[in-house]
């Protein structure tokens, strides 16, 4: 980082983070969640400037390559401030990638952009990391997250779950009930605060009950799907589930979203 830390100790790429910090940066690619690069200058002429700051021995071909490689060369004269947000996160990602770094920061890379980019996105750093490039990427998408190989659950600096996303969702130990039928806002106000019953969501035309004492939730699913007149089945407990399943034990509410990713 570009400040000394007063305390403590880490390794990144193998490299110490207080003696190598030259080093870390130049194997290192970062990009903000806020577009950051020039909005006067067109995409190349962007990419040209990033390449001079890292010094490239042959920057021209670094810039023909990455253009091609994000699929932005017909688009190089354009403005990157006429870009839509999609397209100024794929030049955002090609500037940080210009150097071949051996690792990338994400900080909410697909916040704000549209289903296609973000899917396209996504495609984008999955290349990448089949390159051999370890990327890191913050992100509020759940369905984002669960295209990670690895997840972790931060929250005021606390780690609250760490592992795949099969092994995130088995160590919560949750139980999920979905119900369906015409009466879903009646029966989720009698499950709230019913006994087993910790979350009670709607998705849909469905509603999701979730619990981690199996037999109490049940029990309480189970009455009021009963005398509702409701379908009532198990269901698979999602990553949004274990996350607001754990926010729950938050020292402080959500603010804006922003108190967990």
């Amino acid at each position: 980082g570009l400040l000394t830390p007063d305390g403590g100790s880490g390794r990144v790429l193998g490299l110490d983070v207080i003696r190598d910090r030259r080093r870390i940066r130049e194997r290192i690619g970062y990009m903000t969640q806020r577009f950051s690069l020039w909005e006067d200058l067109t995409i190349e002429e962007n990419l040209r400037f990033v390449a001079r700051l890292y010094c490239m021995p042959d920057a021209a071909a670094a810039v023909r390559g990455t253009l091609a490689d994000l699929g932005l060369t017909e688009r190089r004269h354009q403005l990157a401030g006429t870009l839509s947000g999609g397209w100024k996160q794929r030049l955002a990602l090609a500037a940080c990638i210009m150097h071949r770094p051996r690792l990338l920061l994400l900080d909410e890379p697909t916040a704000g952009v549209d289903p296609k980019a973000r899917r396209e996105f996504w495609d984008e750093i999955h290349a990448l990391a089949d390159q051999g490039i370890t990327v890191l990427v913050s992100t509020h998408y759940m369905d984002e997250a669960e295209r990670c190989h690895r997840i972790h659950y931060i929250s005021y600096g606390k780690l609250l779950a760490s592992g795949t996303v099969d092994e995130v969702i088995a160590r919560a130990g949750l139980h999920t009930w979905v119900l369906a039928g015409a009466r879903l806002a009646e029966a989720a106000r009698r499950l709230r605060g019913a006994p087993g019953v910790t979350q009670v969501a709607a998705f849909g035309n469905t509603l999701h009950v979730v619990g981690t004492d199996p037999g109490p939730l049940e029990r309480s699913v189970r009455e009021v799907a009963e005398a509702l007149g409701l379908r009532l089945a198990p269901g698979q407990t999602t990553l949004e589930d274990v996350f607001i399943h754990y926010m729950g034990g938050a020292r402080e509410p959500l603010v804006e979203g922003r108190a967990g990713r």
